[in-house]
């Protein structure tokens, strides 16, 4: 399945670009929405959003970014975002599978919003390293994929709803990517979206700490965490 070629994806995308306009805007954007601005994201953070596809959550983001740019492998979805939110003045668009994006700016946020399971994972390593040079010191890459599990379970019983690369991202392979790339897993967390069980994960990941000082908390500070721990 991760055989196919750059152009086979792009036109997949471009064929796909249709039922995403059916489907719109839903709780799964709603909710990545919401997770990103828990995590810090404000009207003056610089965001590349991966995967925009017809701009879906691109129409969220875009009101809530200092500025924006989306990136998807489809000319067709790009054509459609730019007429949907091309009047924004704070966005702009690019057709691009990332493989040779270079830039000399740096961003606050790098969204992958149920994207990462679509790029062969013989890709992520090169992605994150990509993402590393590009990514604000502070910045952090905000990742949303359907959880492992509930995905190898739609393979068994439900396949038609597969695209044409549909990826079981297992923790092991995703942070083998991440450290490669000399960068840090900030934030792992499996979670109920639409199932009873979890069936989506939220991933932030950062630039490797480097420690100038290791101090223990003020004691007043500390004292208040022991207390806390005993309630």
């Amino acid at each position: 399945m991760s055989q196919k070629s750059q152009k086979e994806i792009a036109e997949f995308y471009d064929e796909y670009s249709n039922q995403q306009s059916r489907i719109g805007v839903n709780i799964r954007h709603r909710t990545i929405m919401k997770r990103l601005k828990s995590s810090g994201m404000t009207n003056e953070s610089s965001v590349l959003e991966i995967g925009c596809g017809i701009g879906t959550l691109t129409s969220l983001l875009v009101k809530k970014a200092g500025s924006l740019l989306a990136v998807d492998i489809s000319p067709s979805s790009i054509e459609i975002a730019k007429k949907n939110l091309g009047h924004h003045s704070n966005i702009s668009f690019l057709v691009s599978d990332m493989s040779n994006f270079d830039t000399s700016k740096k961003y606050d946020f790098i969204v992958l919003p149920d994207v990462l399971e679509h790029i062969p994972i013989e890709q992520h390593s090169a992605l994150f390293k990509t993402f590393k040079s590009i990514l604000a010191e502070n910045g952090k890459i905000c990742i949303h994929i359907p959880d492992p599990y509930a995905l190898e379970w739609i393979r068994a019983n439900q396949p038609e709803l597969l695209q044409i690369i549909d990826q079981s991202i297992y923790s092991n392979l995703l942070t083998d990517s991440i450290y490669q790339a000399d960068l840090a897993l900030h934030k792992l967390e499996r979670y109920c979206l639409q199932k009873t069980l979890p069936d989506y994960q939220w991933i932030e990941v950062i630039h490797r700490p480097s420690y100038k000082t290791f101090e223990k908390k003020q004691y007043i500070f500390a004292a208040i965490d022991e207390v806390k721990s005993k309630l």
